[in-house]
């Protein structure tokens, strides 16, 4: 027991310390993970044996990790992305397992230990590259689409892998029938478990849920979870397939995300674990000994792996770019290829020496991989100067678009959101530009004639080629919160007076847009809601005109620039001649301008009628800003006022006349 305990002290202590470094180098907690079982593991200090005990409780690792993605698993999503999953995804595992395959053959090894190497190498990693693909806002760009797709289809491969490799290592005169009988068996398993499973599963949920205990509802997870393992493990087929399983049950219920919240401390920890225990199989003697072999792999994985992913991209109709990005995206090695590496020797498919070599070119191109996403437009450059030719193309075309646009509004994303503003536009007759990812919507959009044009926003050269030195406004209609701080920074940079609308989901990002320089932020929750009491009120009995008061009034509360807009009953605003509406105007000081200095109380604008709604000064905004407040260079005021007033307004800040 002492000694047991010991053992997990040391496991505890170097992972929370190598964890916490990666953390702050911005690397996956996963190769932290990898380099506490390379150091702590018997090939190097061999403070942790290579006990079976030790594997066994791994294995829960997988299991969980198995659960979470079947718990991901979504139809929907599938129905949507069902070109590039079924058709880049399909091709990418296809040809690298024949190629891998061919490539062992060469080197003297069986075609069935080449299946399993084609199938470790096929993967990429998930945590890696999407969350690179968040941070760098390229998500929902042409080339991440692809990779996303690409690793939605690799998560499903590894059920058939998982299935495929043990029945590999029967002997020659039984491998075909095991293989048959051991896909007729998960077949068989597979079907009972999702037809009599989901019958059972829901009302079963229902009625632990209504007990109202957490630990209750936590522990009949685990049962679940662990039940359909073992039987599928009873099954003959593995602990994982059967956690899978469970995953992509429990997805079709209400209860997904709280089981999702509830289940990730578990799969983390034991996740940890899985990868510590793939560390501490790695030889660093071997590994020296065969470093020459390690480079051919490694050699074979990256360039071998973009290359074949970039060449199917470009023949699934992408241009030389989006594909050479692809491929970079999805060059590396992934964790699911661990899983399956591990499975192979497991059987012994794999010579040690193999395992070795790929284990250790696994781990360094995963390593390698954040830098080949970061330097990845250099490299685009570099083999393919027509793809730079393709976006000079794009970006003459914008400005061609934009060309004769003058205080006009930029509307970032044409997705739903994005049209509707744009019928908005098109009624008051204000001109937009409207720029878009998606180029089947862009080439409909174009041929119906209406402003919209390919290209990403978050890109400073885009931006300005769609006219931002003109623009009146910009809209941020599509909910992305790294691409819209990308796209407020160059704003900030460049037009620091540009008022920018952001569309949120929810209002969890509202405080760092608003940081970061958005004029107002509109949260789709808290517009829902507005709506959603508007309509309660109105089937309550409570008079119309009162409903529209309250509207207006929780709207002035919520965004700034309405507060003192309804300060007339709605019947007296809508007799006013729209000439004489009151609208606002930004006003961006210069050094030179006489306002600069003083207080608002003494420039004084109320007396020409205007208001000053707000000031935002270096990203920081303040809404009805006091008296005393002193004018700098580079603040931006927020007039509210009629057409003349704020003409008279804007003269009086810059000459004081």
């Amino acid at each position: 027991m002492t000694n047991s305990l010991h053992l997990l002290l040391i496991l505890l202590a170097a992972a929370v310390g190598v964890v916490v470094l990666c953390r702050i180098l911005r690397l996956p907690a996963m190769l932290g993970y990898l380099i506490v079982g390379i150091t702590i593991g018997p090939h190097a200090l061999g403070w942790i044996p290579d006990a079976p005990e030790t594997r066994h409780l791994a294995e829960f690792g997988v299991v969980f990790l198995m659960f979470s993605i079947g718990l991901e698993f979504s139809l929907a999503r599938l129905r949507i992305m069902q070109h590039v999953v079924f058709g880049l995804g399909t091709a990418q595992v296809l040809a690298t397992i024949l190629l891998v395959m061919l490539t062992s053959l060469f080197f003297g090894l069986d075609w069935r230990a080449g299946l399993a190497l084609g199938g470790v190498l096929a993967m990429s990693s998930t945590a890696i590259v999407s969350k690179m693909l968040v941070e760098r806002a390229e998500l929902n760009t042409p080339h991440g689409q692809n990779v996303m797709g690409v690793l939605l289809f690799q998560d499903l491969a590894v059920v058939p892998l998982i299935i495929i490799i043990p029945a590999l290592s029967s002997s020659g005169q039984n491998l075909y029938a095991t293989l048959g009988i051991a896909l007729l068996k998960a077949a068989v398993v597979l079907a009972a478990l999702l037809i009599f499973g989901q019958r059972l599963l829901r009302p079963w949920f229902h009625l632990v849920a209504r007990q109202k205990s957490s630990e209750l509802f936590m522990l009949n997870v685990l049962l679940f979870t662990l039940g359909l393992a073992y039987i599928t493990e009873l099954a003959g087929l593995s602990l994982a397939l059967g956690a899978f399983v469970a995953g992509m049950l429990i997805s079709e219920t209400e209860y997904r995300y709280q089981v999702e919240e509830d289940i990730k401390p578990f799969r983390d920890v034991l996740l940890g674990l899985f990868f510590v225990t793939v560390g501490m199989m790695l030889d660093p003697g071997s590994v020296i000994a065969g470093f020459g072999w390690v480079l051919l792999v490694l050699l074979i994985l990256l360039p071998f792996k973009a290359a074949v992913v970039a060449l199917l991209a470009r023949w699934f109709a992408g241009d030389w770019g989006t594909a050479i990005r692809s491929g970079l995206g999805l060059a590396q090695a992934g964790e699911f290829g661990f899983v399956l590496l591990t499975l192979a020797g497991g059987v012994n498919l794999l010579p040690a020496e193999v395992m070795q070599n790929v284990l250790a070119a696994m781990l360094i191109s995963m390593l390698a991989a954040p830098f080949l996403l970061h330097h990845a437009e250099a490299i685009v450059r570099r083999i393919s100067p027509s793809a730079w030719m393709n976006r000079a193309m794009q970006i003459h075309q914008i400005a061609v678009q934009s060309m004769g646009a003058d205080a006009h509004i930029i509307i970032c994303g044409y997705g739903r959101s994005g049209q509707a503003l744009a019928r908005f536009m098109e009624q008051e007759n204000v001109r937009f530009i409207a720029l878009d990812l998606d180029s089947r919507r862009v080439r409909e959009a174009a041929a119906a004639g209406e402003s919209v044009v390919y290209g990403d926003a978050a890109k400073r050269e885009v931006l300005l080629a769609a006219g931002l030195m003109r623009a009146k406004t910009l809209v941020i209609t599509y909910d992305d919160k790294h691409s819209a701080l990308k796209i407020l920074h160059h704003v900030n940079e460049l037009r620091p007076d540009l008022p920018v609308v952001v569309r949120t989901a929810d209002d969890t990002h509202i405080e760092a847009l608003k940081q970061a320089g958005a004029a107002e932020v509109v949260a789709e929750v808290t517009e829902g809601s507005v709506m959603l009491a508007s309509q309660a009120l109105l089937m309550s009995g409570v008079p119309l005109n009162r409903v529209i008061r309250r509207i207006q009034e929780s709207r002035a509360r919520r965004y700034s620039v309405f507060s003192g807009f309804f300060r007339a009953p709605a019947d007296e605003v809508g007799e006013t001649m729209e000439s004489q509406q009151p609208r606002f105007h930004s006003v961006l000081l210069d050094e030179r301008d006489a306002a600069v200095g003083k207080t608002l109380d003494e420039v004084n604008l109320a007396e020409l009628e205007v208001e000053i709604n707000s000031v935002r000064r270096h990203n920081v905004r303040g809404s009805q800003p006091a008296g005393d407040m002193v004018l700098r260079a580079g603040d931006v005021l927020v007039l509210l006022g009629q057409p003349m007033p704020l003409m008279a307004a804007e003269k009086k800040l810059r000459d004081g006349a």
